[in-house]
């Protein structure tokens, strides 16, 4: 069974104009219409440098036909950029003198309208899709990377998780152990093991061996055997291995009685969380197998679970509008609430400077700091609902969105980058989770996402040096 439903929003506009109605109150009508105004000059004023832009390039294009002296060509159009600057100089004065005319609204409009002209500045952020993953016959939860091995894993809802080679493509592994939607899977942190939650209240720690040579032969030790290989339709060839038999599962009594939406290993690998549809969090024995701890308190059905790298802290995150925070450092748990989204949290993850970032149902990212819990030291809003999010060892937030849209932003709320989508590139539907990969250096790729179009996609995103 599928882990959630989304419901289908409409993206809201993305002119200039349109941000009124995020900055100001319904009862500011002249102060919204002269907003309004500004924002049309500016548009107008960015349409203009546009053109001027194209104006300089058919020069450039025309000098270098003719043949003409390029330094000719480069004054011509170190004078052009000069004017351009000067242009954009009396551009920022004249909106910031704007803003400082109304005392209340100031700050908030300096801060707003600087992220206004900072997502119109040319992107030196290069992003290109490298790889698809195709395999799966229904959409795909969650994408996983495996540290030290050029592999991903990916949970679906067509009851299966894979393992696909990063740089081939191909699947190398097949699970086939759930009987229900795979929600979501992690790779431990030093073995060949992996960790799935499942649909049918199940999760899974399975052998994630591959054979990187041949998938559907093993131990070829003749030329005969090799020649018998090439015999073979296309289709037997490209047969995958497949995994029915789980190392362990936990289940039963004291177990959960509803879908399991997320699972994560701890740190070390002895101990593993899970979170369920049943309004709860398991903390298990790896080796025993049994339910250490239940940790209750959500109002609604858990939406995610996440555990941090080095210390024994998990964060939970619900449809109740919180995400909380236990902390298993001391023998009795400590739990804080965080409050701030207005819709579900779908995803809580940590950082490596020990932050937690959270998304929602609300179309906004949230950046927390773990001593307080009182408001978030950044909001980010998006115009669409955020899935499972994941941040990079540098700090760039990738985030999902239901409307096909993945976007970068740093930990301080600004934009790095959107990932092209096209009708020939990009996803097709709902984005329903992104990964980073390791600090690979000889890697193809160092971003993964994937959705309920059925693709898994492998991304090389090159940032530029002040957001690495």
């Amino acid at each position: 069974m599928p882990f959630e439903n989304k419901a289908k929003r409409s993206p809201r506009g993305l002119g200039l104009s349109s941000l009124a109605e995020d900055i100001l109150p319904t009862d500011d009508a002249p102060f919204r219409a002269r907003l309004h105004q500004l924002f049309s000059q500016i548009e107008k004023e960015f349409e203009n440098l546009y053109l001027e832009n194209l104006s300089l390039q058919e020069k450039l294009d025309a000098m270098g036909a003719r043949g003409g002296d390029p330094s000719v060509a480069d004054r011509s159009v170190t004078g052009d950029l000069e004017s351009e600057l000067a242009s954009n100089k009396s551009l920022k004065a004249k909106f910031g003198a704007v803003a400082g005319s109304k005392v209340k609204a100031s700050h908030k409009l300096r801060a707003q309208t600087s992220r206004i002209v900072s997502s119109f500045k040319a992107q030196s952020v290069v992003c290109s899709i490298v790889r698809d993953y195709c395999g799966h016959k229904d959409g795909v939860w969650q994408v996983a990377a495996k540290v030290g091995q050029p592999i991903i894993g990916t949970a679906s809802a067509d009851h299966t998780a894979c393992i696909w080679g990063v740089d081939s493509g191909r699947c190398l592994l097949q699970y086939q152990g759930h009987g229900g939607s795979v929600n979501s899977i992690k790779f431990h942190q030093n073995r060949d093991l992996v960790l799935t939650g499942s649909g049918d209240g199940t999760a899974h720690i399975w052998q994630a061996a591959v054979n990187w040579d041949i998938p559907t032969r093993k131990g070829h030790s003749s030329e005969e055997e090799l020649e018998d290989l090439d015999e073979e339709p296309v289709e037997e060839r490209d047969r995958v291995d497949t995994l029915r038999t789980p190392v362990c599962e936990f289940s039963g009594p004291g177990g959960h009685t509803s879908v399991i939406v997320a699972a994560d290993w701890l740190p070390g690998g002895d101990q593993i969380i899970t979170a369920s549809w049943d309004r709860s969090a398991i903390l298990w024995d790896v080796e025993t197998r049994e339910p250490l701890q239940p940790l209750t308190g959500h109002d609604h059905e858990l939406t995610h679970a996440c555990a941090h790298q080095t210390q024994r802290l998990v964060v939970t995150a619900s449809r109740d509008s919180t995400f909380r925070l236990w902390d298993f450092r001391e023998q009795i748990p400590a739990v804080s609430v965080f409050q701030g989204h207005t819709e579900s949290v779908t995803s809580t993850v940590f950082t490596r400077d020990d932050k937690v970032v959270s998304g929602s149902d609300d179309r906004t990212v949230k950046v927390w700091e773990l001593r307080n819990m009182r408001s978030a030291l950044t909001t980010i809003r998006t115009d669409s609902a955020v899935n499972r999010l994941a941040v990079s060892a540098n700090g760039v937030i990738a985030i999902p969105h239901d409307n096909r849209h993945i976007r970068l932003f740093d930990l301080n709320g600004q934009r790095v980058a959107r990932l092209p989508r096209t009708s020939r590139q990009g996803h097709r539907r709902m984005v329903s989770s992104v990964c980073w990969a390791p600090d690979e250096p000889n890697s193809s790729c160092n971003l993964y996402s994937c959705g309920f179009d059925r693709r898994v996609l492998g991304w090389t995103i090159s940032l530029p040096k002040e957001s690495t």
